[in-house]
C-alpha cells in the first residue's frame, strides 16, 4: 500500500473545548495499518456528546485525551456543532463502532493481527467469542473480563494485564464504560504490550448480541441516540434528556465569544 500522510488528511479542530481529527473509516484503518507496521503504541480516542459533557467534569478524562493520539467524532451532534462553529466536517467525519469494527476486525483477520478485547462480564466475553469466530474465521482474538459489579476496581488489574501481555495484540479494544475505560487505559497504558488501544464503550456487546444494534438508517440520520434511549430508557435518560443542555450552554458560550467563526 502506499504511504500517505494520513495526519495531514486528518486535520485537528478545537471547539467546545475539546480536540477532534477530521477522519473517515478508511483513514481510521491506514492509520492502525501504520501504526502496526511501525510498532509504535498509538491511543485512538473518540468523542460524543456523551464524552464531552464528562470531559468536562473529570480530570482524568481530559487527561486522557490530552495522550490520545487521534481523536475521531463518534456522534452526529458534534459533526453538527461543529458545522455551526464554521468547521470543514463532514457526514463521513462521523465513524461509530457499529460502522468502523467490521472492516477494522476484516483487515485484522487479512493481516494476520491479534485482537484483544477487554469487557466488563464474561459471559459478554464469551459471546463475543464466538460471534467473531463464526463472522470472521481466522482471527486470533482473545478475550479478558473484570466482572466490575462483583470485583472492586483493580482487583484483576494484574490477571488482565497479564493475559494482554501475553498475547501482545496489535489492536487493544477496552470496553468498560465511559469514563472508566478512559481512566483505566491512561493508568495502565505504560504496562500494556499492545499497539493500537481503543475504548470502545458498548461495542462488543453489539457484536455478542446482548445489545439491539440501532438501524444503520438511523446512524445515518443522527438518531441512534434515539433508538437506543427508546431500548434502554431507565440507563440512557440522563445522558440523553439532561447533559446535552450542559452542551448547549458551551455552545452558546463560544458562539458569543467568538461569533465570527460562524459560517
Amino acid at each position: 500500500m502506499v504511504e500517505t500522510d494520513t495526519m495531514a488528511s486528518a486535520s485537528a479542530f478545537r471547539f467546545l473545548g475539546i480536540r477532534v481529527n477530521t477522519l473517515t473509516v478508511p483513514e481510521l484503518n491506514e492509520i492502525v495499518a501504520r501504526a502496526v507496521r511501525g510498532s509504535a503504541q498509538t491511543v485512538i480516542a473518540c468523542h460524543n456528546l456523551h464524552s464531552l459533557y464528562i470531559f468536562h467534569h473529570d480530570a482524568k478524562m481530559r487527561s486522557f485525551h490530552d495522550r490520545a493520539d487521534y481523536v475521531h467524532i463518534d456522534g452526529m451532534g458534534i459533526v453538527l456543532l461543529g458545522c455551526l462553529l464554521g468547521h470543514p466536517l463532514r457526514r463521513q467525519h462521523r465513524v461509530t463502532y457499529l460502522d468502523w469494527l467490521t472492516p477494522l476486525l476484516e483487515q485484522a483477520r487479512s493481516q494476520k493481527w491479534r485482537v484483544f478485547y477487554v469487557g466488563m462480564r464474561g459471559s459478554i466475553c464469551a459471546q463475543a467469542q464466538a460471534a467473531v469466530a463464526q463472522n470472521c474465521p481466522g482471527l486470533e482474538f482473545e478475550t479478558a473480563h473484570w466482572d466490575i459489579e462483583n470485583v472492586p476496581e483493580g482487583a484483576l488489574r494484574k490477571e488482565v494485564l497479564k493475559k494482554i501481555n501475553d498475547c501482545q495484540p496489535h489492536i487493544l479494544f477496552v470496553g468498560l464504560g465511559q469514563p472508566r475505560q478512559e481512566h483505566w487505559i491512561f493508568d495502565n497504558l505504560s504496562n500494556i504490550s499492545a499497539t493500537v488501544v481503543l475504548p470502545c464503550g458498548a461495542a462488543m456487546d453489539y457484536v455478542a448480541g446482548a445489545a439491539i444494534s440501532p438501524p444503520r438508517w438511523a446512524g445515518r440520520l443522527g438518531l441512534e441516540w434515539f433508538c437506543r434511549l427508546i431500548s434502554e430508557p431507565r440507563h440512557l435518560w440522563r445522558r440523553y434528556l439532561i447533559e446535552p443542555w450542559y452542551v448547549l450552554r458551551l455552545f452558546c458560550l463560544e458562539m458569543v465569544s467568538n461569533p465570527t467563526r460562524a459560517k
